[in-house]
């Protein structure tokens, strides 16, 4: 069935829907209703002549030139290719998929001004999966995505190019292929389709997504480590974790318990210390706290993809046209900051937990670096300084770019969001995390061998997957093809699908 886009009930899930499992789309009959009537009303402005932003005036700094007739026919196609002014490789589809559809939420509202041929478009861009090439850099994230979403709108005059059926062409070319009429673009319409940080906003709802899914494998990763190190598990009841009261952890908490269910180390028959180190005991804390930075920024990021995000904005109702900022990007880019550094922080856990595995002074009772055969093999000690190396650099990406800003449009864009540096840099501190906790994985996989008692299910299960991708560790072999192998697994979400699929949902 396909997603209704009305301007209201948008969600990361919906957005991962359409972008990444190319759900249809269509849009409400009283969205189609409403951006007729604001289009009408805004027509009528123009035949009297009413000075408004964008649609008989220039942008920017040049916003106190007021255009003539014929000016304003025009001035959609050249504020279109004057804003198509990114660089770089093309985006991920998936992403161009996801601002295409955050766009047409905000159009739906029926405050932008546009003709509803062009949301139209857009929605069957969609369903017909043609996707506008859409250069990754360039975009300061505020007026919107200017130079990503100017790339997107040259679709709606038949020009840039697409990806369609696996392959890149024209637009033109694409949009004959797939049965779609160009629409053309008129007053209005360009910077309507361009003028909101949906890119950004978009790129943040599917990492969202993922960053879920990742800290769920911390959690998993956390609870073989555990069992491996003779973990004391009393810091993992959750009436612990509902006194001090933060949501996150006692979710953590519950669900790593979960995973140790069978174990004998829940049972009372292991020995263990009274009191672990802070990488062990206080893993619900901060996961936790991940989580509640990844809940929080997925509550932002909602409130923006069904928000009104574009300038100037028209009430029909009340005859009213304006102009403000609500394209404005740090709604979004500052709480996606504080969870791309969340994950970094869970990274950094994994690390520690890894390093406890290794060192024979740390790990109960391990063979060093888990190998049997120590001083002719190394066993997994270069799989930490590759863990290391992965975590210093996101380290350095968890710098905030919210706070990075550089004026531009000589001073009338004084202050802006950068939240598209924050939305890259958040995509590799994610592709990261997939290689280190892979790594911790693995090693949990490989320390649980040594051990001989019952294990939990959870982490029973965990193990055969991992078994069924990277072999026990005998004798030293080439670690990358393990270490990719397990970045990829941890990608994939087979872990994970398999795990919940015995003892529940993590979430």
């Amino acid at each position: 069935m396909a997603i209704t886009l009305n301007g209201k009930n948008l969600t990361v899930e919906k957005v991962v829907d359409i972008a990444r499992n190319r759900e249809k789309v269509e849009l409400s009959a009283e969205s189609i209703d409403l951006i007729k009537k604001c289009r009408a009303v805004l027509e009528s402005k123009i035949e009297k002549r009413e000075i408004m932003y964008g649609v008989n005036t220039g942008i920017g700094e040049f916003s106190e030139i007021v255009l003539n007739d014929e000016q304003i026919k025009e001035f959609q196609k050249y504020l279109i290719y004057n804003h198509a002014a990114g660089i770089g490789e093309p985006t991920r589809e998936e992403f161009v998929r996801g601002a295409i559809a955050g766009r047409i939420n905000v159009q739906a509202h029926g405050n932008s001004g546009c003709r509803p041929e062009i949301t139209q478009t857009l929605a069957e861009m969609l369903n017909k999966g043609v996707t506008p090439v859409v250069c990754q850099k360039g975009s300061v994230g505020a007026c919107g995505d200017l130079a990503p979403m100017s790339q997107m709108a040259l679709s709606m005059m038949g020009e840039g190019e697409s990806f369609y059926q696996g392959e890149r062409m024209p637009t033109k070319v694409a949009f004959e292929k797939a049965g779609i009429p160009i629409p053309g673009l008129q007053a209005r319409d360009g910077l309507s389709t361009i003028n909101g940080s949906n890119l950004l906003t978009a790129m943040s709802a599917i990492q969202l997504y993922d960053y879920n899914r990742l800290i769920k494998h911390a959690e998993i990763a956390a609870a073989m480590s555990l069992e491996a190190l003779l973990a004391n598990m009393k810091p993992y009841d959750t009436r612990l974790h509902e006194l001090r009261g933060f949501s996150g952890a006692v979710r953590s908490a519950a669900s790593i318990r979960k995973l140790l269910e069978g174990s004998d180390l829940l049972s009372g028959k292991m020995k263990t210390k009274v009191q672990d180190a802070y990488s062990m005991r206080s893993t619900p804390q901060v996961i936790g706290a991940a989580h509640d930075a990844c809940k929080y920024a997925k509550s932002q990021v909602e409130i923006e993809l069904n928000g009104v995000g574009d300038n100037p904005i028209f009430l029909p109702d009340e005859n009213i046209t304006l102009t403000g900022a609500n394209f404005q990007g740090t709604p979004v880019s500052l709480p996606m900051d504080m969870a791309g550094a969340s994950l970094t922080m869970v990274c950094v856990l994994s690390e520690r937990r890894l390093n406890r595995l290794l060192n024979p002074a740390l790990s109960v009772g391990l063979p060093a670096f888990l190998t049997k055969g120590a001083g002719m093999f190394s066993g997994m000690m270069l799989s930490q300084y590759t863990a290391d190396m992965l975590i210093v650099e996101q380290r350095i990406l968890s710098n905030p770019a919210s706070i990075q800003s550089i004026p531009a449009a000589a001073d009338q864009e004084d202050f802006v969001s950068m939240g598209m540096n924050t939305a890259l840099k958040n995509q590799q501190i994610l592709d990261n995390a997939f290689g280190i906790i892979g790594i911790e994985l693995m090693a949990a996989a490989q320390a649980l061998d040594f051990r001989e008692f019952k294990k939990g299910d959870g982490v029973t299960k965990a193990w055969e997957v991992i078994r069924k991708h990277v072999d026990f560790l005998d004798i030293d072999r080439p670690l990358f093809n393990d270490h990719n192998t397990m970045a990829a697994l941890v990608k994939s979400g087979e872990i994970l699908n398999e795990v919940e699929k015995l003892v529940g949902s993590l979430d």
